[in-house]
């Protein structure tokens, strides 16, 4: 029996438990060790060589991984499945909670799952994006699929427009590289509802921030890059990520910078349903270069900063918190 690649999106329907999302990771090991991490709650697991040792349906693999999650750790799952990273993630993100969806490799299959989808769906393509392309009558993945590359190229860039025209075909030769789940600290938030306003958006960006800031010097790390995942009513999702100008601990400095990246993304209107900041490629504070500022105020606020992890440390995490997250009267 042959096999076509078989690429698996799982997400970890866990509360943002750090040790446990490490935990569940080793379930991917039991079937194949060809995994990477995608913090804070997926990964992505090639099981193209488990086919053939289990002699058995992608599907069939799928099932195996959310039965072993649920039994050894309680933990439900969301699974999607195709012979690419792009595929899997989409039919992952499509899939009711606690389901499993697998795309058959077939052209036919593939271009049947991505056409009627919309743009917005196909990842790399972001709010601003997607409205200049249905701006221009490009509504679906499957009228992108259609559109010549040159028109994608002027509208979108050479290098982008190129990208996103063989995404709209389903080509994504992207490996999974095995490995270790990085080294990361993950804040999350929930809305209770779907969330149009900005200044909320922003309000719990802030919240994240100073979360993060908070465990960051508590284990005296600092954070070399910052991603902002925004996932949205249809369960779609943005997922920006930048590089620090220094490797930081300061909640001052986290906040700016993921403000900025929520900035970028221009959303307007947006319904949203989750904001996750994630802080990685950490390192001990220790090491990292605290660029040294003729700035009072700077000085003032690392001071403030470190009479407020006492009063923590003492008084309890809610101890100390910036007077525009108290709740209303």
């Amino acid at each position: 029996m042959t096999h076509e690649r078989a690429i698996l999106r799982i997400h970890f329907h866990h509360s943002g438990n750090e040790d446990l999302y490490h935990q569940l990771l080793t379930v991917l090991d039991g079937i194949s060790p060809r995994w990477q991490a995608q913090p804070p709650t997926a990964a992505d697991h090639d099981i193209t060589g488990a086919l053939k040792y289990f002699d058995r349906h992608p599907r069939d693999l799928a099932q195996l991984i959310a039965l072993r999650a649920a039994a050894l750790y309680g933990t439900q799952t969301t699974i999607g499945g195709g012979n690419s990273i792009l595929i899997a993630a989409m039919a992952a993100d499509a899939t009711p909670p606690g389901r499993i969806t697998i795309i058959d490799p077939t052209p036919d299959a593939i271009a049947a799952f991505l056409s009627p989808r919309p743009v917005h769906a196909l990842p790399g393509i972001g709010p601003a994006t997607a409205t200049l392309l249905t701006r221009h009558g490009l509504h679906t993945i499957g009228a992108l699929a259609d559109t010549p590359l040159l028109t994608l190229q002027r509208l979108l860039g050479k290098t982008t427009g190129r990208e996103i025209a063989d995404r709209a075909r389903g080509h994504d030769p992207r490996p999974v590289t095995p490995g270790t789940a990085p080294a990361s600290r993950t804040a999350r938030h929930d809305f209770t509802h779907d969330e149009l306003d900005p200044g909320q958006h922003r309000r719990a960006i802030l919240a994240l921030a100073e979360q993060l800031g908070t465990g960051l010097r508590h284990t005296h790390d600092a954070a070399g890059t910052l991603t902002l995942d925004v996932r949205y009513a249809d369960r779609s999702h943005t997922t920006r990520t930048r590089t620090l100008p220094e490797a930081t601990n300061h909640s001052a400095a986290l906040t700016h910078a993921a403000h900025r990246i929520y900035d970028h993304l221009g959303l307007q209107r947006a319904r949203v349903r989750t904001i996750t900041l994630r802080a990685s490629a950490l390192r001990p504070a220790t090491a990292a270069h605290h660029q040294l500022l003729l700035d009072a105020s700077d000085d003032k606020a690392r001071r403030i900063e470190q009479a407020a992890d006492a009063a923590r440390a003492r008084f309890g995490p809610d101890a100390v918190f910036p007077a525009s997250l108290a709740p209303s009267p």
